[in-house]
């Protein structure tokens, strides 16, 4: 059986006996918050519970290390729309030790990329286009200054209105342990 049809003959019985009431809640976060955070499978449980966060509190971003990297890419729009037409009052970055990001090598990432069948004509195509690989899939070596540079990226969003705070914290996969990188109310 595949992943897919296991998920969906899961989701038939979870639908009919009626599992889901006990996660309805509205669109609107009862926390007023926005969260950006990375994809992490270590921390799809373990970052709402160690924020004191339930279903229904948060908006919850995931993206690869928890990287806002373009002030009009797809994250930025989301947080936009999350403040103005969520309710969401303030924001938070939170990135975590131990980040696949921090590792990441854009030669390593291209050359699994050739292995599983896109061509070199393909790539160059994107390099005239004036697309730089090796920068986009380029890591970082700290955290915390991943984290500072996407707070700064959206605190100085010439659309976020400025009594939004932008906080910024690290949190430990292991633990769930939160330190504080920016506090946006200072």
């Amino acid at each position: 059986m595949s992943q897919l049809d296991s998920i969906l003959e899961f989701n038939k019985t979870f639908v009919e006996s009626k599992e889901y009431e006990k996660y309805q809640t509205t669109k609107l976060p009862n926390k007023r918050m926005v969260i950006v955070t990375c994809m992490d499978t270590r921390l799809i449980e373990l970052l709402p519970k160690a924020m004191n966060m339930k279903n229904g509190d948060v908006k919850i971003l995931k993206v690869a290390g928890a990287v806002v990297s373009h002030p009009f890419g797809s994250v930025m729009r989301s947080i936009l729309v999350a403040v103005y037409d969520l309710n969401a009052d303030e924001i938070c970055i939170v990135g975590h030790h131990d980040c696949g990001m921090s590792a990441l090598d854009a030669d390593s990432i291209l050359h699994k990329i050739k292995d599983r069948g896109v061509t070199h004509a393909r790539i160059d195509t994107l390099k005239y286009s004036g697309i730089d690989l090796e920068e986009w899939f380029q890591g970082f070596s700290s955290v915390e200054e991943s984290v500072r540079h996407s707070v700064e990226m959206v605190e100085n969003h010439p659309l976020l209105p400025k009594d939004v705070p932008v906080h910024g914290l690290v949190i430990n996969p292991e633990t769930g342990k939160l330190d504080v990188v920016l506090n946006g109310y200072k």
